[in-house]
């Protein structure tokens, strides 16, 4: 068995449990921290909290429970969000202001404390540095999700390993997402967050899945410093290309998604032109349920399109679709080209891209979203009960 996320970086160490519908994971590693935030104002308990741990630039542990989000329970939530880092605090031997918290779950819940003491009591004596250690924290922060969300970028003389949950409630500014993010870089706090930041924008922060953004989402970033230093852009590119294959994977798991969707859009003025045309085309009902139905509906893509907010010609848009191996055109400079059998072929595997053009300049971006299924409101209908 090998590594497939943070246990691959040296001075990471981990463990998870779950019960039913609730988890726990605890990380342990000692390093430089920055965090990114939901920007929905209705912020959870351990999202308030982080907030203001994270200025100072450190983190020894994490704990992470699922199950129950604590968000909108007021103060009682924040002193259990304390109380939480303070259980882990203690089970580790670390001070608690170095402790991230995170949760994830039903909203408007109280945490059931002593399961959480006893989760964290349970699972301390156990934190190792295995593959299957990072296996079974995956698994414990789960909610929704049908997978664990794994991911490892290595290059010669550095790793950046992150683990993730987040299937339903997603939307740019992030979703119900949590991702804890682990690399052997020495690298300042601040210049960790700026390319925390940057990643977040590029990768988290272009997935949808039903338009929805969460309460509680929350990505840390730990550099433990055991590779040494090494380039800021190097760096910032593998830690852009761990976020961005956790994104994917959070898009491909979808709640009652069949496929994964991505849409880069190409030719635009300012990549943000380009980021809010291809999130635009991601989130509309229309283009998601013309893909869960295999239909190769191109005039809803262009429509999606023009609502963006982003200036561009329609008449000289040119729109291919792909299954990742072979593109189909479907319209070229304004003009419809598609051969409809070929294009509807392209829609049969579980992931469908579309490539716009808008032929107004030279950035691009590309956002991951997946199909709108009946699946996802049976799911969600029965959420709490």
């Amino acid at each position: 068995m090998t590594f497939k996320s943070i246990c691959a970086i040296e001075g990471v160490k981990t463990w998870g449990m779950k019960e039913s519908k609730f988890g726990l994971a605890l990380i342990e590693a000692r390093g430089t921290a920055a965090g990114v935030f939901t920007r929905n104002l209705a912020r959870a308990a351990p999202v308030e909290l982080m907030r203001k741990q994270i200025k100072a630039g450190k983190l020894e542990a994490v704990i992470v429970n699922s199950g129950c989000a604590n968000a909108y329970t007021g103060k009682r939530g924040y002193d259990d969000a304390v109380t939480m880092t303070e259980y882990a605090g203690s089970a580790l031997g670390v001070k608690p202001r170095h402790v991230g918290v995170a949760s994830t779950g039903v909203i408007g819940r109280y945490l059931d404390l002593p399961l959480i003491k006893r989760q964290c009591e349970t699972v301390a004596p156990k934190i190792d540095h295995t593959p299957e250690a990072e296996i079974l924290a995956a698994q414990a922060i789960m909610t929704t999700d049908t997978f664990p969300k794994h991911a490892l970028i290595e290059k010669e003389t550095f790793r950046v390993g992150g683990i993730a949950k987040g299937s339903g409630m997603i939307a740019p500014n992030m979703g119900t997402m949590l991702a804890f993010i682990y690399t052997d870089v020495e690298i300042d706090a601040k210049s960790l967050a700026d390319s925390l930041k940057q990643a977040t924008r590029r990768s988290f922060n272009r997935v949808v899945v039903d338009g929805d953004t969460s309460t509680n989402d929350i990505a840390l970033c730990t550099a433990t410093g055991s590779a040494g230093k090494v380039k800021h852009a190097e760096f910032s590119a593998a830690l852009e290309a761990c976020c961005r294959s956790l994104a994917e994977q959070i898009a491909t798991d979808g709640e009652g998604a069949t496929k994964l969707i991505e849409v880069t859009v190409r030719s635009a003025k300012k990549e943000e032109d380009a980021a809010k045309v291809a999130r635009t085309v991601i989130e509309s009902p229309l283009v998601k349920t013309a893909v869960y139905g295999e239909d190769p509906n191109w005039g809803r893509v262009v429509a999606a399109a023009g609502r963006a907010g982003v200036k561009f010609d329609p008449n000289a848009v040119s729109l291919w679709i792909s299954d990742g191996k072979k593109k189909h055109p479907l319209v070229k400079s304004g003009e419809i080209i598609a051969d409809l059998d070929a294009a509807k072929k392209a829609m049969h595997g579980r992931k469908v891209i579309f490539i716009l053009d808008l032929a107004t300049g030279k950035e691009e971006a590309t956002a991951w979203g997946c199909d709108l299924t009946e699946r996802y409101v049976e799911i969600n209908g029965r959420y709490t009960t």
